[in-house]
């Protein structure tokens, strides 16, 4: 074909243009599907509990994605600020995962265990309280909001029957009962301290 017709005409180009990144992106995703290191979790991994995954469904439901992302490049100026780089064996068991790209606030990947559980309740009722520079909005309401016992049951049931989340029976039969009466504000910190803990970090 001679590139004057193609350069002439913005439908064919277009088309062209489609085939190729298509093409180019089957390359690349393709083949990651089937490694290993992509789609086995990390030996350390395991599910999310049922209080966990409430927490990661506030995390999502509140927004949390569009400031936060939970992916550490393989940098060093990031390993030393946030701790080992992410891998992709990591997030085999969040569907679908929060990496994002945007950081109005600082990555929350390596986050678990960096603060206690009262630290983190109070910056989430008052950010400013705990880091006198945020900028973040507070969410006190969460601590009066009880989670959704019966929703999250179903989650994990449909997890384990569709995603094949290795949840024993226990699990399953106690989920609802693991999260009755608790507050939003408990269900997204359980979330919070178990980011990252599959690759433990030291913190000073």
């Amino acid at each position: 074909m001679r590139h004057d017709i193609v350069e002439k005409n913005i439908g064919i180009m277009g088309v062209l243009i489609a085939i190729v990144v298509s093409l180019a992106g089957l390359v690349e995703i393709v083949p990651l599907m089937f490694q290993a290191s992509v789609i086995e979790p990390h030996p350390n991994l395991k599910p999310y509990t049922a209080l966990e995954l409430a927490g990661r469904d506030i995390y999502v439901a509140e927004g949390c994605y569009n400031c936060h992302s939970q992916q550490i490049r393989p940098f060093v100026d990031e390993t030393m600020r946030y701790g080992p780089y992410s891998q992709a064996n990591e997030f085999v068991y969040d569907r679908p995962f929060q990496w994002g790209s945007k950081r109005t606030g600082p990555d929350l990947h390596r986050v678990g265990g960096k603060f206690s559980d009262e630290w983190h309740e109070y910056h989430l009722i008052d950010p400013r309280s705990v880091v006198p520079d945020s900028n973040m909005p507070g969410y006190p309401w969460l601590a009066d909001q009880k989670v959704n016992a019966q929703l999250v049951a179903d989650s994990m049931q449909v997890l384990y029957e569709w995603f094949d989340h290795p949840y024993t029976d226990e699990q399953l039969a106690n989920a609802k009962a693991d999260v009755e009466g608790k507050t939003k504000m408990e269900a997204l910190i359980a979330y919070l301290q178990v980011l990252g803990t599959s690759i433990p970090r030291s913190y000073k």
